[in-house]
């Protein structure tokens, strides 16, 4: 199966564009020592239905050390006591910050809540004074992945197909 991986960044915080207001009866957390098994849920059921499938081989050490990385941060978006969705942040080599995952579990699906936790997540990822704040996105993602990207204010650096197979993921 071929796809069109998209590459989208900001280089300055002002051009965030869009932001929601926190939604009634939500929270966003930074999570520093979070279950190897409740993470692995997550990325299991948010990328399910989108090919995310680089990940699911993790043992609970991988996760452990990924997470204990002082480079990468865990948001958990819950909204009461649930789990409804996450994003990683991972400073890279060259200064900048990738959002490396972000997504939604599907119950909490086209309510708005992508809106808000993409704002978050570029906000926070802002805060950490980066260069630039980038991410990827893939034509296999959830059709309102890309549009919400450029409607928060990413801009379209690059872009690749490739052929998914069992080791590629958004």
């Amino acid at each position: 199966m071929r796809a069109v991986r998209t590459y989208l960044e900001m280089t300055d915080a002002s051009q965030l564009t869009g932001e929601a207001s926190t939604p009634s009866g939500v929270t966003l957390v930074c999570e520093r020592s979070y279950p190897p098994a409740q993470w692995r849920r997550l990325y299991a059921e948010v990328g399910g239905e989108y090919h995310w499938v680089d990940r699911l081989g993790w043992t609970d050490d991988d996760i452990q050390r990924y997470l204990g990385d002082p480079g990468v941060e865990l948001w958990i978006l819950r909204e009461g006591p649930e789990d409804a969705g996450y994003f990683e942040l991972r400073k890279d080599a060259d200064g900048g910050v990738e959002i490396a995952y972000f997504g939604l579990l599907p119950a909490f699906t086209g309510r708005g809540l992508g809106r808000y936790l993409l704002g978050a997540a570029v906000t926070r990822a802002w805060a950490l004074r980066p260069s630039r704040v980038w991410v990827h996105t893939s034509s296999l993602d959830h059709p309102s992945a890309l549009p919400n990207y450029l409607a928060r204010g990413f801009s379209v650096w690059k872009q690749e197909v490739y052929t998914l197979d069992d080791h590629a993921g958004s």
